[in-house]
């Protein structure tokens, strides 16, 4: 394995506050495999990923990086990099296997292990409760859509705060759920691959209401020290002109994007114009009475995960869509730049626009960016060595983004890149590669990439060259 090089490159011109996190994230369907082991059960990933034309290349998360059996090494790797933190989520099929019912201790061991061996290096866990491997079991009886969903999220927040609470002081509730609700349940693109728009607007509002639930949960569970949060993928949407046609287009995606969560989770309400912008489909009377104030629970900080910026028009696009409500009013305008293997724009000002629209409309909320990353076609050459070039110049772009934010009164706490490894990369299977280790899918052999090097450097300095 190839050594982390941390030494310094130059002087720090650009320093982060004393006490910024840095971290790396992961997810556990991604990383870990051992899909049918210790009691582990199905997730609606693995489902899906089994469904034929699904994933590309008909690829699972069955084994992915391997983590389950690789977890002391990769928990190396981590202390090579110097992180102070470590963004990891939990396989709720691997706990409850049926979304139900006691634990498997063997499951919960796999994490006790994971965080006393990060502990023992120095890195600081930070928990993920949900990133979208909703057990298969809770599908069958209806899935996020049907309200039941939401207590037994609940329900298996606390049996995993109270095995782990002692050790983890970070805890998301949350990852993502406008992806899991709308690329779930509306587009069918990700697991479950329902493509109705009215569940999918009921999930969002039973994320809502699990995200509230759970946070009770925990508040219960945990010591007062803890720090509960919840990450969102919020959209950063720009107008393709200054017509009131696609500052409308604007609006709309911001409501089904953003405002669906931002508002219950922080304003206890729903957005009054998406509740208008979708009643052909929904009079929302699955939001009962007491649902938003429990939404609304006080949490400590929100994540914000951000790739590239949305760039929308007046119009309509292709169906079945993501975007209940606005896709017969919105048309999506590739953004202009360079792009990533995803075919995402490389654009940081999307970035900056966010943390600085949070400042001003959640001013008392700390923010962390708890992913942000780029996917290139990476490969190791004859010598062994992976260059990725255009990752360190996304990476160097972003940091300077979020540090201009912080200059300008943000309220930034940490950043954590995406990803530590390459992995299963849910519909594109393993045909895209994020991690600053590169993975050899065949042998597992893990290799550091340059981009790794690099940001070992920056957290080493606490700061940009």
């Amino acid at each position: 394995m190839t050594a982390v090089d941390a030494r310094p490159e130059t002087t720090a011109e650009l320093r982060f506050p004393r006490g910024f996190r840095w971290g790396t994230a992961t997810a556990a369907y991604q990383i870990e495999g051992a899909a049918a082991e210790d009691g582990r059960t199905p997730s609606i990933w693995d489902t899906f990923s089994r469904a034929p034309g699904r994933v590309r290349n008909g690829d699972t998360g069955d084994i992915a990086a391997d983590h389950y059996h690789r977890m002391d090494e990769d928990v190396a790797l981590l202390k090579e990099l110097g992180v102070t933190d470590y963004r990891f989520s939990v396989a709720w099929p691997r706990v409850q296997p049926t979304g139900r019912g006691p634990a498997v201790q063997r499951g919960l061991d796999f994490y006790r292990r994971l965080v006393d061996a990060l502990l023992a290096a120095g890195i600081r866990p930070v928990a993920t409760l949900y990133h979208w491997d909703l057990p298969q079991e809770l599908e069958d009886a209806g899935g996020w859509p049907q309200r039941d969903t939401a207590p037994r999220f609940a329900e298996y927040a606390r049996i995993v705060a109270e095995a782990l609470g002692d050790r983890v002081a970070t805890w998301t509730t949350l990852n993502e759920p406008w992806c899991a609700a709308f690329l779930g349940y509306a587009s069918g693109v990700h697991a479950p691959g329902r493509t109705e728009p009215v569940a999918a607007l009921r999930a969002a509002h039973h994320f809502n209401l699990a995200h509230g639930l759970a946070t009770r949960a925990l508040r219960d569970a945990l010591p007062r020290k803890a720090e509960i949060s919840l990450t969102l993928n919020l959209h950063a949407a720009r107008p393709l002109t200054d017509s009131a046609a696609d500052l409308d287009a604007v609006r709309r995606i911001d409501a089904v994007g953003n405002r669906i969560f931002l508002d219950p989770v922080f304003h206890g309400r729903l957005p009054a114009d998406l509740v208008e912008d979708t009643a052909s489909l929904t009079d929302w009377s699955f939001v009962r009475d007491g649902d938003l104030a429990t939404a609304a629970t006080p949490i400590d900080s929100l994540g914000i995960n951000y790739y590239s910026p949305t760039v929308v028009a007046a119009g309509s696009c292709d169906t079945p869509s993501p975007w209940p409500g606005a896709e017969k009013h919105v048309r999506f305008v590739p953004a202009p730049g360079p792009r990533t293997a995803m075919d995402w724009p490389v654009d940081a000002d999307g970035l900056y626009e966010l943390l600085t629209r949070l400042r001003d409309e959640l001013p008392a909320v700390p923010l962390m960016v708890t992913e942000n990353g780029a996917a290139y076609d990476d490969y190791a050459d004859p010598s062994g060595a992976v260059h990725d070039p255009e990752r360190v110049a996304y990476l160097r772009a972003h940091l300077h983004a979020v540090h201009r934010a912080i200059e300008d009164g943000a309220k930034v706490r940490g950043y954590f890149l995406w990803s530590l490894l390459d992995n299963f990369e849910w519909a594109y299977g393993y045909s895209k590669r994020f991690g600053i280790v590169h993975v050899d899918f065949a042998t597992q052999r893990r290799t550091v990439k340059d981009s790794a090097g690099w940001y070992a450097g920056v957290i080493g300095r606490g700061g940009l060259d």
